[in-house]
């Protein structure tokens, strides 16, 4: 055997004796079902964004009986999406959830109403049939009724439907009004053949009651390590790249959702509507650094309506999203 050739079965069997250094694991627990609600991280798996830097993320999808925060407290995620109230609420009690990005910059929540009803403004809701979602979601709710003055305990001045997610009882006239976002629900009943001229909707960030919705969230003693700052700053980085894509190309970013869907339950149809309403809510999210101000207001809210106790202190930071934009340059 000639020298070159000993030299480079000597390289051969020094790259098989070394490890290849195997991407970061990182898991993130969906609020709900794979659909556009969800597109960015769907985009930035897809679109090789995650493995850019150095990541193998799993995306797990959630559901009806699935609770991010019972989730991750588990530990069976590393980093979750949750909407803000929901968020605090189980801080609160002893989950130290911390926010360390927002891509949402707006909320989509909605109580929409059927026309007939003879609802026309927010102070007609009195005496009303309102469903109302739970497991997290009914914050919202309980404090826009209680801006309006309304009270909405058992034998207070609205029926509280608690509503299943969908829509059918405002279809069957079960309910006065039902709980909808803009990019889901709403869609499900025009194309389940009511117009809009049918319907009455008070969108929460129209009535001084918005929220900040879909944010990402971790557990406060893991960001005491640099290495899991470092994981979640790149995590956010191609989740934000992801979101960013999805609002330049949402006709591929709705087949990239509609491909991820185990469920057959979605149309494309649906998903297009859903694409159009999600970009306007996350439009110019940047690399989703938390508002302050936006904080604040959910804040202000909450405990207005003593939904949670006390101030929360150390509820977010803006030390991942740094990291992130540092990495960008």
């Amino acid at each position: 055997m000639t020298i070159r050739a000993l030299a480079m079965a000597a390289l051969a069997a020094s790259a098989l004796a070394s490890p290849a250094f195997a991407a970061d694991p990182v898991t993130l627990q969906l609020k709900w079902v794979a659909d556009a609600q969800f597109a960015g991280y769907y985009v930035a798996k897809d679109k090789g964004f995650y493995k850019d830097e150095n990541l193998d993320v799993t995306i797990k999808p959630g559901g009806p009986d699935i609770a991010p925060e019972q989730v991750i407290a588990g530990g069976g995620a590393d980093v979750i999406v949750d909407w803000m109230a929901a968020a605090l609420v189980a801080r609160e009690k002893g989950v130290p959830l911390v926010n360390i990005a927002q891509p949402f910059k707006q909320g989509g929540l909605e109580l929409t109403c059927r026309k007939d009803t003879g609802i026309s403004k927010p102070q007609d809701l009195k005496g009303k049939t309102l469903g109302v979602w739970y497991y997290g979601n009914e914050y919202p709710f309980f404090a826009y009724m209680s801006k309006l003055g309304l009270n909405a305990k058992e034998g207070g001045d609205v029926t509280v439907l608690k509503q299943a997610f969908n829509v059918d009882p405002l279809l069957q006239k079960q309910a006065d009004c039902i709980s909808t976002m803009s990019y889901n629900e709403y869609w499900q009943l025009i194309e389940a053949g009511m117009k809009p001229s049918d319907l009455v909707v008070f969108k929460y960030s129209d009535e001084g009651a918005s929220m900040l919705e879909d944010g990402l969230y971790t557990l406060e003693p893991k960001l005491k390590d640099p290495a899991f700052v470092d994981k979640m700053a790149r995590f956010v980085k191609a989740s934000m790249a992801g979101w960013h894509y999805a609002e330049q190309h949402p006709d591929e970013a709705v087949q990239i959702v509609m491909d991820n869907d185990t469920t057959g339950a979605i149309s494309e149809e649906h998903e297009t509507h859903m694409m159009d309403e999600i970009n306007k809510l996350t439009k110019g999210s940047g690399m989703g650094t938390l508002d302050p101000k936006a904080y604040q207001q959910t804040v202000d809210i909450l405990t207005a309506q003593n939904i949670i106790k006390a101030k929360p202190e150390g509820a977010y930071t803006d030390a991942v999203t740094k990291k992130a934009e540092a990495l960008k340059k």
